[in-house]
């Protein structure tokens, strides 16, 4: 007989022979012992992790006429047969070259023959997301209610290609990555029972690059068997699968740790004349990194055999700060996505390399608008020492008296009136904001619960697209009504909604961000929360009245114009000032409470 590859001769032949996979073979021997098994089965999971293996195994527990505990006995005739691959009754279809209509047809037509010399026919579909849309379309009907004794397992790498309809009708098992611990207790069975020696060194290089599949570790360890037959050295699985030792990736990473630029650089072109290519030397670095920083977090103890680690990687793990290894491996995930792009990719690590070996800066990784974010948190800085000088004035005149404040209430009914009579008359010349409100009210008739709640949902990420300065005079405002061309910002202060709409530079920096985060105009309407409550109030009024087509312009405008002979003589809950002096006193509190809030703001960006 020819020679077969290891992974052929050891493929596995009973369900708890399968590493990592419990929470499916426990399933499928369940369903097995009940007879509980469904007419479908999906297996999903990363290469050599077992799925072919499980389906094959699969169809001779069903098939078994001696089965045990829902495992093959693996000695009968039948159980012969599917593990040479020669029952016409258990069918192997590889999707990747069978993956039209006519041969999904095909499959559907012979399906409905009873099965002749097993208790079951049964279906295994590798790579089954491969099927062509009409193929799957074809076999949809037939997944779905097979004929009697018809089982279907589909097996797949990628499961997300597949479609929904097919998924519905299976019962899906996810297969697990294999653990490091079985891949390495594996290989020593087998070359225990191949009688060959080995190094534990040797078994964790094949063990790292299989990367939890076993399939690709069996392969591997077959390569090296071929090198040398005699044994299994260190020396040969680092020349076969191209890894890195140990010693290489600690002398790399001490030289940079010592902010040895030159000695690094030797000893990455040591590695790269050797033959190691680039980008597997990134992948080693990146996991050999990780290693040290979870045996150097946990204490020792990591998922690996941690016992096997050597005197030089203790040491190194125990001299290196956590901070290092964090930026290194930070700094190689981003020469792996500039490599893919390049026909030079050494070039890219003599750059990491002499990166690295540079004394760690403060700021790490800063976004290309640094420079500009500092200049503003200076400008921001000088303001806030501004507004500090501004508000230890204000106290000062508060605590000596020449700021006052009073109580409405303190008042008499016949003073309350003249007074409010007296602010009616002056609210024209203090509230100086007048926002558009015929573009308000436009809007208005325009808008749309979808178009604000998209606008809402965006909100912090606009934001985000603004310069520091501008996000403090917007975090006191939000979006209250958007159409498809405008929307409305209502403000909780009347300086910032004044100061939003009189900063050109502001409007087209939010136009911007409003286009490029929501697709759509950017335009915007400012007004106070009180004046949006008005405006507000007189469109629900105006819709109530039958007349939402026309502008509901009266309450808005009055709301700002004064109020009526009517409104005078309702009562109010607002404090005023009984003198006109003290109106511009009531002024300068309204600001120092907008400072002190804005203050504080601005502390915290900061």
């Amino acid at each position: 007989m020819s020679y077969q590859a290891l992974y052929r001769v050891w493929r596995l032949q009973r369900f708890e022979d399968i590493a990592g996979q419990e929470a499916v073979t426990r399933t499928l021997r369940n369903a097995l012992m009940q007879q509980k098994n469904s007419h479908a089965y999906l297996f999903t999971g990363p290469r050599g992790t077992g799925k072919t293996s499980a389906a094959k195994i699969f169809a001779k527990a069903i098939n078994c006429p001696n089965q045990k505990d829902g495992e093959p006995c693996n000695e009968c005739e039948i159980c012969h047969a599917i593990t040479e691959g020669r029952l016409n009754d258990v069918i192997e279809i590889d999707a990747a070259s069978n993956n039209g209509v006519e041969e999904i047809r095909d499959i559907r037509d012979k399906a409905r023959y009873a099965p002749t010399q097993a208790e079951y026919k049964i279906y295994i579909i590798d790579e089954v997301h491969m099927l062509s849309t009409g193929a799957f379309n074809a076999l949809l009907k037939t997944l779905e209610e097979p004929p009697g004794n018809v089982i279907f397992i589909l097996a797949t790498t990628e499961p997300h290609k597949i479609p929904l309809t097919i998924i519905s009708r299976t019962q899906r098992f996810d297969f697990k990555r294999i653990t490091y611990k079985d891949i390495l207790g594996r290989m020593r069975y087998i070359l225990g029972e191949e009688k060959i020696s080995f190094d534990e060194e040797a078994l964790h290089i094949i063990a790292r690059a299989a990367n939890g599949g076993m399939r690709d570790a069996l392969s591997l360890l077959d390569q090296i068997i071929s090198y040398d037959s005699e044994t299994i050295t260190l020396e040969n699985a680092v020349k076969v699968s191209g890894s890195l030792t140990e010693e290489m990736m600690l002398s790399f990473l001490q030289a940079l740790w010592n902010q040895s630029a030159k000695e690094g650089l030797n000893i990455l072109q040591s590695i790269l004349s050797e033959g190691k290519e680039a980008g597997r030397f990134v992948e080693e670095m990146i996991l050999f990194s990780r290693d040290i920083l979870i045996y150097k977090q946990t204490d020792g103890r990591s998922d690996k055999d941690t016992e096997q680690a050597t005197d030089s990687f203790q040491e190194y793990a125990a001299e290196v700060e956590p901070s290092f290894l964090y930026r290194m491996m930070e700094e190689l995930n981003h020469t792996q996505k500039e490599m893919r792009f390049s026909t030079q990719p050494e070039v890219y690590l003599e750059v990491l390399a002499v990166k690295m070996a540079q004394p760690a800066k403060a700021p790490k990784n800063e976004p290309k608008q640094s420079e500009s974010s500092k200049g503003e948190i200076q400008q921001l800085e000088q303001e806030v020492a501004s507004l500090k000088k501004e508000l230890s004035t204000v106290l000062k005149d508060l605590k000596s008296g020449r700021i006052q404040v009073t109580n409405a209430n303190e008042s008499g009914a016949s003073e309350k009136k003249a007074t409010r009579r007296s602010s009616a008359n002056k609210s024209e010349t203090r509230n100086s904001f007048k926002p558009n409100i015929s573009r308000a009210q436009q809007i208005m008739r325009e808008a749309s619960k979808k178009e604000l709640k998209t606008l809402q949902d965006d909100w912090k990420d606009i934001l985000d697209c603004l310069s520091v300065t501008q996000r403090a005079i917007l975090r006191q405002a939000q979006p209250v009504a958007a159409s498809e061309s405008a929307c409305i910002l209502s403000f909780d202060y009347e300086i910032l909604c004044q100061k939003a709409t009189d900063d050109v530079e502001l409007q087209e920096a939010l136009d911007e961000a409003i286009r490029r985060i929501t697709q759509r105009p950017g335009e915007v309407v400012c007004m106070t929360g009180e004046q949006w409550s008005s405006l507000r109030r007189s469109y629900v009024q105006s819709i109530k009245n039958g007349k939402n087509t026309q502008k509901p312009a009266d309450s808005t405008t009055d709301s700002q114009q004064g109020p009526t002979t009517k409104d005078v003589s309702q009562p109010s809950s607002s404090q005023t000032i009984s003198t006109e002096n003290d109106e511009k006193k009531q002024d300068n509190y309204l600001i120092l409470v907008w400072m002190i809030k804005m203050h504080r703001l601005l502390e915290d960006m900061i």
